[in-house]
């Protein structure tokens, strides 16, 4: 599986176990975002409390998704992801969406067959991602304006691309939609509890006992971020932020001419979107700018992957003695990734 688990809920445990259920897997191996999430956030929790609650509700393996592919947009992160499941012999690829019955593959294949034209995507008064769906729906039929849905398409095509040979494993999505803001007898969606948690209230209901367990660690957001990319935007040129991951068409003059006046990260968010540009975009590139990502340094990385393993069970441990011997990834060192005896 390709995750996040931010946090790990009751939705996510399902998953985890369907997905060792149909694949008949002995072991389960999850690429999962390190400190920083898709959607342009620091991970509500650290990746090592998030991992051992994984490792403790069905993963055998978790490795980290690295930065510089998990801060991006969906065919960018599943790409990342795919690649490690590819390094590492994986055969199958289980998934959330909201439509399992989908044929996914198929439907890769037909976008590689229909050759989309991304320098068609010039409406200024449309997002990039609304205009990509548009295509996609052109060549395949399908409407993926659902996050899942574009994520399953995003694994079909890097599955393509990298001829990873994975087969897909959809699994339906239970309970409640991806971003939600309500919650069902068990479960409720990952940014519905984020909510919670910031305000203090009780998940107990929608979590497993190991992930209540991680809400110990210390909590994370945006607003503890805002000081260091409010510094950088003032002190850094016009000439540097031009190099940042994800700067284009001169967003460097729109972050720096709003960066004085805004008192918060929700201000600021406010006072740069547009019609172009999605939130999530933004702040993705944001973020960026807090860590100083250059598109340089994404394009090498993204060259010359490495396998950071974040913690196993005893099961994974085997596993991951028997790939290093097979795999062309370079493993990071595993002395402060996390065990668990199960």
């Amino acid at each position: 599986m390709i995750a996040e688990f931010n946090p790990l809920h009751n939705g996510h445990v399902y998953a985890l176990a369907e997905a060792r259920r149909r694949a008949k897997a002995d072991v389960v191996v999850v690429a999962m975002s390190g400190n920083f999430v898709q959607r342009g956030e620091p991970a509500i929790l650290d990746k090592w409390a998030r991992a051992k609650a994984a490792l403790q509700c069905g993963a055998d393996l978790v490795i980290e998704l690295p930065v510089f592919d998990a801060v991006q947009a969906a065919p960018q992160f599943a790409t990342g992801g795919v690649a490690i499941m590819q390094a590492l012999g994986v055969t199958r690829l289980a998934f959330g969406t909201e439509a399992a019955d989908v044929d996914y593959q198929a439907a890769a294949e037909k976008l590689q067959a229909a050759k989309l034209d991304e320098a068609g995507f010039q409406d200024c008064t449309q997002t990039y991602a609304t205009q990509l769906n548009q295509q996609y729906r052109a060549a395949t039929g399908l409407d993926l304006a659902q996050p899942n849905l574009l994520l399953g398409m995003s694994y079909a095509q890097a599955n393509l691309r990298l001829h990873a040979g994975l087969k897909l494993l959809a699994i339906p999505r239970v309970g409640v939609k991806h971003d939600a803001e309500h919650a069902q007898a068990q479960f409720a969606s990952a940014s519905h509890l984020r909510e919670l948690i910031a305000t203090g209230q009780s998940v107990a209901d929608w979590m497993p006992q190991a992930s209540l367990a991680s809400l110990d660690s210390p909590h994370y957001t945006w607003a503890q971020l805002f000081p260091y990319l409010k510094y950088r935007l003032l002190t850094a040129s016009l000439a540097e932020l031009e190099q940042i991951s994800g700067m284009s068409e001169g967003l460097q003059y729109r972050l720096s001419q709003q960066i004085a006046e805004a008192g918060s990260f929700e201000a600021f968010m406010s006072a740069i979107k547009s019609k172009r540009y999605t939130y999530a975009r933004l702040r993705r590139l944001c973020l960026n700018v807090v860590l100083n990502l250059t598109q340089a340094q994404v394009d090498a990385a993204q060259q010359n992957r490495f396998l950071h393993v974040l913690g196993f069970t005893k099961a994974g441990q085997a596993y991951l003695h028997q790939v290093k011997k097979i795999s062309w990834f370079t493993f990071d060192r595993e002395t402060d990734c996390c065990a668990i005896n199960a």
